[in-house]
């Protein structure tokens, strides 16, 4: 584990490899620039200006970024960018394609906004009445749970105890759906376009209102009209016949308007509100009637879309920009295009139909899940005699061995068995209901086929076992078991990470040899307002997919591509192969270059067979090690809630409180010791090396340690808490909103960052066989916009925005109060649209 200079991660070429090659001198004041500054990030002696940069001078991505950040900090040459590099790949056509497109002079970037630090005072203080509010949130629902249960338990059957649970239960549902609609009209009002600063009062109503509509139980009713119902509740201005599949809340829903008709894929953001330099700005999002919003795509404050208009998967609409009446924009940020996403035709589906299926969703939640989930304890230790006895009061002590046997064998009972028939269950109650649903066939929205549909997708989407068996040679196996297509599979041991989700998995093929990192969605089912289709999507062979990418069926893409993170997969033109592609809207870049197969030679062969056995178990062994680890939180939890039922009669509500505020606590603290204790408390070193090394293998079991605690702290000061306890070098009063660091100790924060929700610090990369990590900094004042990803190597100087959903590529290093956006991003000269809020302070 130590640490590799820049030199491994970015070495120098084969000198004598050049030297061969015919060399041809520059003619031009710019081109003996642009050669001398490439032959100085290279550590060679000269550069022909025909030489092509990664089929003859052997360089990489990452090099070609330090090449263009050196570039762009010459006064004397025009600003280059990565999308420059692939698109004139020699000194020659570089220096042609930049004369032609900018001036010679110096870079000046759009200005930005400059960050009034907030005070420690105001900081801390924020932070102790958001865990004020938690504990009299917990205190409230104790409450609540004491009087209901008691309650409940004095039923005399269990008809009893069902009808009491029914009543309890239903009573309870609706309290907690309501209660954050109450909160929000309270403590709001009507959300306007404004902006104040974090870690105020204001703030501080603002996050509240945020935490209890996040915990509002109707995001379960998401692609339902109940959850259009809710939204209205809040707010926000919908009309009829919309579908919206994306979990992602709009927080300031007054300032949502949505037409007739329209269509909001899953993986969309559309908040209503933004963080930016230490303040939460909040805008509109206006759009028309039959609205098509694809998946993975970001909608920025002060956004509109016009009748009939589209947006594209993984695109994003930035602040202030307005789709004409009946556009089709895609790309990041959005641009005009061709295609028509809305690939469906209409059904019959009306009013009627809709209100049906929310009567019958309501009917089987009042009179099925929620007795079962509230009274179904209850019920059982009616029908067991045996566990009524033992759960009685006194008959647990602190210092007996009963209370240690009990927890253990429930704990194993419960976590063992819900794994064992929840793998079960997923093999084969969704290859019968598959048989009901055929592909390419249109079935109207919100009837017996769509309620079917819905059920596959969700018993095939637990991520629990896409976590378990992710990164290794078993996933394979857990894919081809739930549906998955996978043709005949060349076992690498890392096929797919532990993030894959699907429409459904019997319309999902992959080919041989193809390589997917984390975050793959594939979209194999087309929705309109009215109906929806499912069809096959077809992953070619030999291709490798990076992170966080949305791969649709008619992709035109066939075998042996490189899909870079966050490409936007293309769905017209040429069938591509034997290329890669970058950005959205996407270009074509080399497939691979000579200086990343310096591992070829173990993918191959008898080294290959050792490798692979050799990974295969150490994998196994982590699996072991992470179900035990998943085991242990719920056996200690388990311990303490049976110590609980000798305490509950006498202080009832304050333990259930009590329980909730220290469980959130233990989980924080446990699976950061966790985590830190795997990496000997040692932090990361950047590395270069195969996945069939030691290092690597190490390395995923880290990915595995469970992390989606570290959502309920986001907005609080609780989360830099527990980041700077996992390793992140983190600076004082850091806004985060919702970001994730892969490599925490790899990743460093300035003071007064604000890191939004979405946002993604990913100080690693996998290409094919080959594993990079390297650090990434953000200078202080920093702003990470929504759905934003930074890649290892990179450096923000202080006081940079990065727009949202922008790709900010390995090796980049962005000026101090620069601004960028894109993907993959580069500078934005223009000035940013002024927010609403903004303008009329101006």
């Amino acid at each position: 584990m130590e640490e590799k200079p820049l030199d491994v991660l970015t070495p120098g070429p084969d000198e004598s490899a050049i030297g061969i090659r015919e060399y041809t001198g520059p003619e031009t004041g710019i081109e003996k620039n642009l050669a001398d500054v490439l032959a100085d990030v290279m550590c060679v002696e000269r550069v022909s200006i025909d030489g092509h940069f990664f089929d003859d001078l052997g360089a990489n991505s990452l090099v070609m970024a330090h090449f263009c950040a050196r570039v762009r900090k010459r006064a004397d040459l025009p600003s280059a960018s990565m999308k420059d590099i692939y698109r004139h790949p020699t000194i020659r056509s570089l220096a042609t394609g930049l004369a032609h497109t900018a001036p010679v002079e110096p870079s000046v970037s759009a200005p930005t906004e400059v960050v009034t630090p907030a005070g420690t005072v105001r900081y801390a203080l924020c932070g102790a009445l958001q865990f004020l509010l938690f504990l009299g949130y917990s205190f409230l629902v104790g409450i609540v749970a004491d009087r209901g249960y008691t309650w409940v338990s004095a039923g005399s059957g269990v008809f009893d105890i069902y009808l009491r649970s029914f009543v309890f239960g239903g009573v309870g549902f609706v309290g907690l759906c309501t209660f954050p609609i109450a909160a929000k009209w309270l403590l709001i009002g009507r959300w306007k376009s404004r902006d104040f600063p974090v870690w105020g009062l204001t703030y501080l109503r603002f996050w509240t209102v945020k935490v209890l509509i996040h915990a509002n139980p109707m995001i379960f009713f998401v692609g339902n009209p109940l959850y259009v119902l809710y939204l209205r509740a809040l707010g926000a201005r919908i009309g009829k016949g919309v579908t919206i599949l994306s979990r992602n809340v709009p927080v300031c829903p007054d300032l949502l308007s949505v037409g007739a008709g329209t269509v909001i894929r899953k993986d969309s953001f559309f908040l209503c509100y933004r963080a930016q330099a230490g303040r939460i700005q909040t805008g509109r999002v206006t759009l028309g009637r039959d609205v098509f919003i694809g998946e993975k795509t970001v909608l920025d404050i002060d956004t509109s879309m016009g009748d009939g208009a589209q947006l594209g998967h993984t695109s994003t609409l930035y602040s202030g920009q307005a789709v004409p009446d009946g556009q089709r924009w895609h790309g990041s940020p959005a641009q005009l295009a061709e295609h028509d996403y809305l690939r469906i035709g209409p059904a019959a589906c009306g009013t009627l139909r809709r209100a049906g299926f929310g009567l019958v969703t309501v009917l089987q939640l009042f009179f099925l899940f929620v007795p079962l989930a509230v009274g179904g304890a209850y019920m059982l230790v009616t029908l067991v005699p045996a566990l009524h006895n033992r759960l009685g009061p006194g008959t647990v002590d602190f210092t007996s061995p009963d209370l240690y046997i009990d927890a253990l064998v429930l704990s194993l009972l419960l976590f063992f068995g819900v794994v064992v028939v929840g793998l079960a269950v997923m093999f084969t109650v969704p290859r019968l209901l598959n048989l009901v649903v055929e592909p390419d066939k249109v079935y109207p929205l919100y009837g017996f086929h769509y309620s079917v549909h819905r059920a596959i997708g969700r018993m095939t989407n637990i991520k629990f076992f896409t976590w378990l068996f992710g990164d290794s040679s078993y996933i394979v196996h857990y894919l081809r078991g739930i549906g998955y297509d996978l043709s005949r599979v060349e076992q690498t041991g890392s096929n797919f990470g532990t993030e894959v989700q699907h429409e459904t998995p019997f319309l999902c093929s992959v080919g041989s040899g193809t390589m997917v990192a984390d975050g793959l969605s594939i979209i194999n089912a087309d929705y309109s307002s009215t109906s929806f289709r499912v069809s096959r999507a077809s992953i070619g062979s030999y291709n490798f997919l990076g992170n966080n990418i949305a791969y649709p069926s008619g992709a035109r893409t066939g075998e042996n591509c490189l899909l870079a993170t966050k490409v936007m997969v293309p769905l017209e033109g040429e069938l591509r192969e034997g290329v890669g592609l970058l950005g959205s809207p996407c270009f074509e870049i080399p497939r691979s270059v000579e200086r990343d197969s310096r591992f070829d030679h173990l993918r191959t062969g008898d080294e290959l067979r050792r490798s692979l056995a050799a990974k295969n178990h150490y994998n196994i062994r982590s699996m072991v090690l992470f179900l035990l680890v998943r085991w242990l939180h719920l056996f200690v939890l388990t311990m303490l809630g049976l110590a609980n039922a000798e305490l509950y009669d006498s202080y009832g509500h304050v333990l259930i409180a009590a329980f909730l505020v220290f469980s959130l606590g233990f989980t924080a603290v446990y699976f950061v010791l966790v985590e830190r204790g795997i990496a000997a408390f040692r932090a990361l070193r950047p590395q270069v090396c195969s996945i069939y090394e030691p290092y690597f293998w190490w390395h995923e079991r880290l990915w595995k340690v469970p992390d989606t605690y570290l959502n309920i702290f986001n907005g609080t000061p609780f989360k830099n808490v527990i980041w700077r306890m996992l390793g992140v070098r983190i600076g004082s009063r850091v806004f985060d909103d919702g970001c994730y660091m892969t490599e925490r100790t790899l990743a460093t924060i300035g003071n007064d960052c604000t890191l939004n929700a979405g946002s993604k610090i990913q100080c690693h990369s996998q290409e094919d066989g080959t594993f990079k990590s390297d650090r990434s900094t953000l200078g202080a004042g920093c702003t990470l916009g929504v759905g934003a990803h930074v890649h290892y190597g990179v450096t923000m100087g202080t006081g940079a925005v990065l727009a949202p959903d922008s790709f900010l590529m390995k090796g980049e290093e962005v000026p101090p109060h620069a601004r960028w956006g894109g993907n993959p991003a580069t500078e934005m000269r223009d000035a940013p649209s002024q927010p609403e809020a903004l303008a009329r302070k101006g």
